[in-house]
């Protein structure tokens, strides 16, 4: 009997831990299968800043995932964001070895291993190089070089960074919570394998991934990676505002942004009123909620306008012809893609994964409100991204993925300095 291809996508952001198991058949095909959520406690703008509430929080979103699909897993694809994270392009050029010309995989390995000679800092380490398009005696545009002939092999590739300390925190916190990790992955190129299409990325699209603690911006052009961001702003700067504004408990303020926000607060009734908890904890006062949403929208239209000054400043605006694609939590509030396309000019859609909403529907929810008793899909967008990379991890040649060298250094370090406690 064939073993079961077990694969998990563990999602630890600011605001939630999100832990998804799935099962790929025979066929490729991803069923899944255990979903856990948690609250997070342990982070700050996407950084851990206590890994002892992130592993708890972590342990408990993963308990939740096995409970349902009735199985124990033991390490996971982890997805990592955060301020810290910085990209650039780069360029590497080699000479084709072997008599007959033929381009191997070793000279694949040794173009890309002379791309990542990049400017690192000591507080440095490489999460990914991702091959935007090789170049093969100045033909351009060729997406898989190998068997293809030639003396000169070149590639552009897009090289994402992030700090040594932050990355081995999470690792840590990961470790911490019983769970080894199969890879470290860009969130925001994990949400893309969830909910942008190919036909997207191949004329162009910008992914905008609005989470709790920031807000991570990744474009496609003809099929690859052409700029990737991390925002410091995100939903939880939402939540803040309306807590000072509405002089209510932080809890609170979250709570009446999911229930009644709007990103356009000229659309909402003038007349209409809604209750909220005073700040006391104790006293419910009443308001109108087009107040609610004038204190919403200037902190959404801040995301959109940084946004549109990223483009601009990357020269990526002209890329992206299919628009923008949103999703994260923060992207469900109502009127959201009516503002951001009024601010950045471009078609505007909410991104959600397509096969979650059989088990969102008996999720339990501690972060977020139900709506029509449903969970909102887009919550999942980086996890279900997380288990469909795991599923295809060395077959999608676009991606060449070396944090796996990263993660094995640190969990011996790591497993060293546990051998100590335990």
């Amino acid at each position: 009997m064939k073993r079961r291809r077990i694969v998990t996508g563990l999602d630890i952001g600011t605001t939630k831990i999100c832990a998804l198991i799935a099962e790929l058949s025979a066929n490729r095909q991803l069923e899944i299968i255990g979903i856990g959520i948690a609250p997070s406690h342990g982070l700050r703008k996407g950084i851990v800043v206590d890994i002892d509430k992130t592993s708890h929080a972590i342990k408990s979103a993963i308990q939740k995932a096995e409970m349902m699909a009735g199985i124990k897993v033991d390490s996971a694809f982890v997805g990592i964001a955060g301020s810290h994270i910085k990209s650039i392009n780069s360029h590497g050029v080699v000479a084709v070895t072997g008599e007959e010309k033929e381009i191997k995989k070793s000279d694949v390995d040794r173009v890309l291993d002379a791309a990542k000679i990049i400017p690192l800092s000591t507080e440095e380490e490489i999460i990914h190089v991702l091959a935007r398009e090789y170049i093969v005696d100045g033909c351009q545009g060729i997406k898989d070089p190998l068997g293809m002939s030639g003396v000169r092999l070149e590639v552009e590739t897009h090289i994402v960074k992030g700090s040594s300390t932050s990355i081995q925190n999470l690792v840590k916190s990961v470790l911490r919570a019983g769970l080894n990790v199969d890879d470290i992955v860009l969130e925001p190129l994990a949400s893309s394998f969830a909910v942008l299409s190919e036909d997207e990325k191949e004329l162009g699209v910008a992914l905008v991934d609005i989470g709790g603690g920031t807000t991570d911006l990744i474009v496609f052009h003809e099929g690859s990676i052409a700029f990737t961001s991390v925002l410091p702003v995100g939903g939880n700067h939402v939540s803040n505002d309306i807590a000072v504004g509405l002089r209510t408990p932080v809890s609170e303020a979250e709570k009446n942004k999911i229930l009644y926000g709007s990103a356009l607060a000229e659309k909402i009734d003038p007349k209409e009123k809604i209750e909220v908890l005073a700040a006391s904890g104790r006293d419910r006062k009443k308001i109108h909620r087009k107040y609610l949403c004038q204190v919403i929208e200037p902190r959404m239209h801040e995301v959109f306008s940084l946004v549109k000054k990223e483009l601009a400043e990357a020269g990526a605006k002209d890329l992206t012809p299919a628009g923008l694609v949103l999703t994260g939590g923060a992207s469900l509030l109502d009127d959201a893609t009516e503002l951001a396309s009024g601010v950045v000019d471009l078609p505007v859609r909410i991104g959600e994964p397509s096969y979650v909403s059989g088990l969102s529907d008996v999720v339990e929810n501690p972060v977020y409100i139900k709506r029509g008793d449903k969970v909102p899909k887009a919550i999942f967008s980086t996890a279900v991204g997380l288990i469909e990379y795991g599923a295809n991890f060395g077959d999608n040649a676009q991606v060449e993925n070396k944090s796996k060298d990263i993660v094995n250094n640190f969990f011996n370090r790591i497993k060293e300095w546990f051998s100590e406690f335990f």
